[in-house]
């Protein structure tokens, strides 16, 4: 499998991620410059955090243009691997991969801080490392993360089992319902404010973020196999 880390100017997470999948868990990892329409080699697409385009007008709006995207849209449609990270979150719900919207904080200050984090869903390739409502405590660092939707998509993210991370106990940015992550229905789209790519590495002496990335390597081996099985049972038959 090969990882894809999207870099738009301003982004300043790209190389942290690809850290996580390249250096740490030894993935074939391809930084992918914003201006690029080919990206048919990899499996997951990764959109790290940072401030693309310097976040003018507001928050991932300018980023959704870029020549990248339309490729991304078609990368998830195809029911592959795509994850947004603050401000990669931000972009997929500004080009509608994800529903809802990231407004200011609620006292309107950035914050940087850990954060504990409840993990709602295990069934997706995303968290299946970890166990059912696990506290987990990961870093954010956001002026932008307050998740705002209007009263019937937030009842259907609900019904739907779409909240994938929640602020536990504390909400540090006023999201309502206090989600920190959601998927699309499929499950294969996640966006999360949280940085899991900065709770890797034993160094920082927190990896609550890895069984993430393990997840998606495991849930990839497993999609692997289930194709080659199905192939050699086509072969024989």
């Amino acid at each position: 499998m090969k990882f894809g880390v999207i870099v738009f100017p301003g982004s300043n997470c790209d190389r942290d991620v690809a850290y996580v999948t390249r250096d740490l868990l030894s993935v074939p990892t391809r930084m992918v410059w914003h201006e690029e329409t080919d990206i048919s080699d990899l499996d997951v697409i990764v959109i790290p955090g940072g401030f693309s385009y310097g976040d003018y007008l507001r928050c991932g709006a300018i980023a959704r243009f870029s020549p990248v995207m339309p490729q991304v849209i078609s990368h998830a449609q195809k029911g592959k691997l795509v994850l947004g990270i603050c401000n990669g979150f931000q972009i997929l719900t500004e080009v509608g991969l994800l529903p809802g919207a990231l407004i200011r904080n609620r006292d309107l200050h950035f914050i940087c801080d850990r954060s504990p984090i409840s993990v709602e869903r295990t069934n997706l390739p995303w968290t299946q490392a970890y166990r059912a409502y696990q506290v987990i405590t990961l870093p954010i660092a956001h002026g932008e993360g307050r998740y705002y939707a209007d009263a019937d998509t937030l009842a259907k993210l609900e019904d739907n089992g779409q909240v994938v991370f929640r602020y536990h106990r504390e909400n540090p940015n006023g999201s309502l319902n206090n989600i920190a992550g959601i998927c699309n229905l499929q499950g294969n789209v996640l966006g999360m404010m949280p940085h899991p790519e900065r709770a890797s590495d034993p160094a920082l002496g927190n990896t609550d973020g890895m069984d993430l990335f393990e997840g998606i390597l495991a849930a990839t081996a497993n999609a692997y196999a289930q194709r080659r099985l199905s192939h050699q049972e086509f072969v024989e038959a």
